[in-house]
Order: C-alpha cells, then sequence, then structure tokens
C-alpha cells in the first residue's frame, strides 16, 4: 500500500543507513562526530586517539602516564549535496519504491564522493612502495615492512586498491581464495578478503599523481637534522615541485613528502616537507623525485585518517526538515514545495572535512 506520510523524518532515516551501506574508505577510518552544528568553513578540533608507552614493571610502583591525546584542526570546508524534485506521485510512494528510485542513487553519489575526498589525503603520506611489473605477494610483504618498521599497531590496518591493481593481484594463489569480510554492504562487495595482516578493499576513487616539473636538484647548503624546510638549486633550475610528491636525499635513507606547491625561480627553489629531516642534508646532496603514479593505493590503520561530519541547522524557512546522525555521519533533509511545477525539491546534504592524523601509520603503493 502507497505511504502517504512520506516525511523527512523517515527519509533521513533511510537515507543514512543506505550511505552506510555504501561507504568503502570511509568506512575504514576514524569518524569524529559531535551534535554541535556547524557551517562550511568553520574549523573544529578532533582529538586524535590516545597514545601510551608500554613500561618495565620494577616490582614495587606503577609509572602513571598522562594520555597522550593530541588533537589537531579540521577545516569543515566541504557540504556535499544532492537535490532532486518529486512530485505528488513520487511522494506517496512506499518508502522502499521511493528508496529505490531516489535515495539509494542520490546516497551511493554521496558514498563516492566521501571515499574520493578520503583517497585524496594520500598526498600527506611520504611512505612509498611499488607495485611490481609482475604482481607478487612480496610487493604486499613490501608495505607490511614499512608499516612493522613505523610501529603501527597490527590491527584494524586495511588496503584499498583500485580496480587495475586488484586485478593483478587478485590471481594470485591465496589471495583468490582470500575469506570476504567486512561489516557493511560496500565494504562486502569490494573486500578482497585478508592479505598478509591487512582487509583490502577495491575502490575506484583511487587517485592518480602527477609529480611537478623540477629539474635535476641538489640541496643548496645543507639541511640540518630536524628541520621541515629547506632550498634546493642548481645552475639552471626550474620547474615546480607539487603536492603530495615524494623524495629522498643522498646519504638518507627516508622518504619525504612535499607539503605545498613550490616553484622554482633564480634557480633555486624553498620546499617545506614531512617528515623533518631524519639527518643532516650535506649541500650539494642529489635531490631525487620519485615518478607519477597512475594509481596512489592506499594501506593504512584506522587513526592515519580521520572522516569528520557536523550537523546542519535546520533552515528558519523550511517548511520541513530534518537532521540525523549514525555511527559518526550526520545527515539533513530539507523538503520544499514550488507552486508552479507542483513538485517538492528534497536536498540531502551533509557538512564534512578530512584529515591526516598520523602520516606513519599509511603507505602510499604505487602504480607507475
Amino acid at each position: 500500500m502507497s505511504n502517504t506520510l512520506l516525511t523527512p523524518s523517515i527519509i533521513a532515516k533511510e537515507s543514512i543507513m543506505v550511505l552506510q551501506n555504501n561507504l568503502v574508505m570511509a568506512g575504514l577510518v576514524h569518524r569524529d562526530f559531535s551534535n554541535e552544528f556547524a557551517k562550511v568553513g568553520d574549523t573544529v578540533t578532533v582529538r586524535k586517539p590516545a597514545t601510551f608507552v608500554s613500561n618495565v614493571w620494577n616490582g614495587t610502583t606503577v609509572t602513571i602516564q598522562n594520555a597522550t591525546e593530541g588533537s589537531v584542526p579540521v577545516v569543515m570546508d566541504t557540504i556535499l549535496d544532492v537535490s532532486f524534485a518529486a512530485g505528488s506521485k513520487e511522494m506517496a510512494l512506499s518508502i522502499n519504491d521511493f528508496s529505490e528510485q531516489f535515495i539509494q542513487p542520490a546516497m551511493r553519489a554521496h558514498a563516492q564522493a566521501l571515499d574520493a575526498k578520503l583517497a585524496g589525503l594520500y598526498e600527506d603520506i611520504p611512505y612509498a612502495t611499488a607495485v611490481g611489473s609482475t604482481a607478487d605477494i612480496a610487493d604486499i610483504a613490501a608495505i607490511d615492512t614499512i608499516m612493522n618498521n613505523n610501529m603501527v599497531p597490527l590491527d584494524q590496518r586495511s588496503l584499498v586498491l583500485n580496480p587495475a591493481t586488484k586485478s593483478k593481484y587478485i590471481v594470485l594463489p591465496g589471495i583468490s581464495n582470500a575469506e570476504k569480510s567486512g561489516s557493511t554492504d560496500a565494504l562486502r562487495k569490494a573486500s578482497l578478503g585478508e592479505i598478509l595482516g591487512f582487509s583490502t578493499f577495491m575502490s575506484q576513487n583511487v587517485k592518480a599523481h602527477t609529480k611537478g616539473t623540477l629539474g635535476t636538484a641538489k640541496v643548496k647548503t645543507g639541511v640540518a637534522a630536524g628541520a621541515a624546510a629547506g632550498t634546493l638549486y642548481n645552475s639552471s633550475l626550474t620547474g615546480t615541485l607539487k603536492k603530495g610528491d615524494v623524495f629522498t636525499v643522498a646519504g638518507d635513507t627516508q622518504q619525504y613528502v612535499c607539503l605545498a606547491l613550490a616553484t622554482a625561480g633564480s634557480n633555486e627553489v624553498d620546499i617545506t616537507f614531512y617528515p623533518a629531516a631524519k639527518v643532516a642534508w650535506d649541500g650539494d646532496a642529489a635531490v631525487t623525485v620519485l615518478a607519477s603514479a597512475s594509481a596512489e593505493n592506499l594501506a593504512f590503520h584506522k587513526n592515519c585518517f580521520a572522516l569528520v561530519t557536523r550537523p546542519l541547522e535546520k533552515p528558519m524557512g523550511a517548511a520541513y526538515a530534518e537532521t540525523l546522525s549514525f555511527n559518526g555521519v550526520s545527515c539533513r533533509i530539507v523538503a520544499g514545495y514550488d507552486m508552479n511545477t507542483k513538485q517538492d525539491t528534497i536536498s540531502i546534504d551533509f557538512l564534512c572535512g578530512v584529515k591526516t592524523l598520523t602520516p606513519e601509520l599509511g603507505v602510499r603503493f604505487r602504480t607507475a
């Protein structure tokens, strides 16, 4: 029987459920939510998960530790919106029919947009290893080695691959028969199973990276250990280093990532990078920038990245509106009516920001 009471509240509940079932990357990262209303452009403070040190008990007393929680600012820079017209005929549908025709396509679009925003955080990660020209389980073992050296916890590790990379590795013995897992519909369908301790998934939203055009460069006057900025030069240096470019310096085994676009001028370029220099860089030490990547697949612990959402206020001029939050995601439904077209307009939107919390908890798995 038709449902003639299809209210924003009912639509909101269905929408938030459908969204949860369509998230891939957004279902694997740390989520931060509070009931405090915000607007686009606001900066909110997100608390990072606490860390502790395991001490050896001396037999008499324990060492009381303060929770080293830390926090990071996150700009709520995006309102994701899907709006559509629905006439009185559509509004009289049952919630199941209305969901299939309108809500499910709308929330799939939102889920894709959220996953794409999170995939773009690869630019903050300096740790990288390559997808082999021929797929080998050793490639994934190399990711595991980097994460182990960075003391990444063994649980809650995920690996997200683009379709082309998935097709290379899914045929390997042991991977093609991996046990499927995942707590939501999208995660179950995207799952390749657990591989070397990584819950592994496919996403169409993995990003490509085109490196900057910087020519052959050297460290200008040396960089002290612990510094996070420096100058590169050469006799005829031109071009750019782009945010997300990974580079190494002769005499230092650490990989570094460029934090902002830097353009050469007068045969030199000033750069900021992460992490801070592990050792001192000698003057004239050669700088090598990693090649472009057609896919920046990502391995990460849950606490590497954060998805931050805040509720949007109900518009004062809207006759019908509802805000609903569930499992770290907030969604607003606003309905309006146009007497000329005899149609209701349904808007489904939410306010969000994404942030890299701890780059050491991630690795880029790069396809040439």
